[in-house]
């Protein structure tokens, strides 16, 4: 339903009920032409009343001190005016409004004045003076009311609005100070550690080729991977203390990640299948993360065995699965572990699958389907 509906309906109601007082009241004038259009442009004017109300305010007072002039058409003649007054009241024009509500008063009572020996007596007149005095003075009154209750809801809608941007902002300034927290412990724990290793593993490698001897792959495999960890490590401190969560890490990364794996003595493959293209952020950095922990987890758990990583590029989703040979069965039951659950948590967060579980001739299949076709 339009705005202005409900004004035009009324203005229509006031002419309807005007024509009908001047056509029943004993005492009225006939209607002539010009008293039907003063009528109309009331109408008009109370229908226009919510776009321009100090303009429908005027407009209506004349008409009606016009209408009752010609017409004496008695108190009803205050009623288009009334409204007109409520609503510029209820808009913020209070002046107005109780400047039309004095000017129709007066005009309205020197016109039953100039009439009062043709008919109405004096406490006749008081009496519909003090009536109309009381019906305008109450059209004030509710007008502003009207507007005070409308600021008011203002602003307690804003106070809500603020409340709720502060309860965010505290939100998001605690998950920053988490973050911080977070950094600072894995900086001096987990980053020393590592740098022990790191250490440890180049002086053994620095005595062996000393000695003439060529460093055991083993060690070679410590001292990547160690290196490899701190970049990782150091990138990701570098995302806890940053308000964003862009990573260093996809899946053009994976090649550079099996072959460190090759480097620990586990041979890899790598296969892709369709058309490399740009991933969202998210998507991307799960399927590096997937990659690693299955590789990971082999290392940890397959014994000897080998890997094969498969990236399949679909129209409507990413694929990536990591399986092996080695000695998982489905005979046996596996307890998933923090690893796969993280995983898991990775891939449903996107609103992807994982599937996890061992394969039926040997060895351990992870696969995980990303969409691409809609939001995460």
């Amino acid at each position: 339903m339009r705005p202005d509906l409900p004004y035009a309906l009324g203005g229509v109601a006031l002419g309807a009920l005007l024509f009908g007082n001047a056509a029943l009241a004993p005492d009225a004038a006939p209607t002539r032409a010009i008293d039907v259009a003063l009528v109309l442009v009331t109408a008009a004017a109370v229908a226009m009343c919510r776009r321009h109300p100090v303009v429908a305010l005027s407009v209506a007072t004349a008409a009606m001190l016009a209408y009752h002039a010609r017409v004496h058409a008695g108190v009803a003649a205050s009623f288009a005016v009334l409204g007109t007054v409520l609503i510029a009241a209820w808009r913020g024009h209070r002046w107005a409004a109780a400047l039309a509500s004095l000017v129709f008063l007066g005009g309205f009572l020197a016109r039953d004045i100039s009439v009062a020996p043709a008919g109405l007596t004096g406490q006749q007149i008081s009496e519909r003076t003090t009536l109309l005095l009381g019906w305008f003075v109450a059209a004030n009154i509710a007008g502003l009311i009207a507007r005070q209750h409308q600021a008011y809801l203002k602003q307690v809608e804003q106070r809500a609005i603020d409340a709720e941007r502060t309860r965010e902002e505290m939100a998001l300034r605690r998950a920053g100070e988490e973050r911080l927290r977070i950094a600072r412990d894995l900086h001096d724990s987990l980053t020393h550690n590592i740098s022990v290793i790191k250490v440890q593993a180049g002086i053994a490698v620095h005595l062996a080729r000393k000695r003439n001897e060529e460093p055991l792959p083993v060690l070679l495999a410590i001292q990547e991977a160690s290196s490899a960890a701190m970049r990782e490590l150091r990138a990701t401190l570098k995302v806890l203390r940053s308000s964003s969560d862009v990573d260093c890490v996809g899946l053009a990364w994976v090649d550079e990640l099996a072959s460190r794996t090759r480097a620990a003595g586990i041979p890899v493959q790598v296969t892709l299948s369709g058309h490399p293209r740009d991933l969202p952020v998210e998507v991307d950095q799960a399927g590096y993360r997937v990659v690693q922990e299955a590789l990971t987890n082999v290392a940890r758990h397959a014994g000897p065995a080998a890997a094969q990583v498969h990236v399949e590029y679909a129209p409507a989703q990413l694929t990536v699965s990591v399986s092996d040979d080695g000695q998982a069965s489905s005979a046996l039951e596996v307890t998933p572990g923090v690893g796969l659950q993280g995983m898991r948590e990775r891939v449903t967060g996107l609103g992807g699958t994982l599937q996890a579980a061992p394969r039926d001739s040997g060895g351990f299949a992870v696969r995980a389907t990303f969409p691409l076709d809609g939001p995460a």
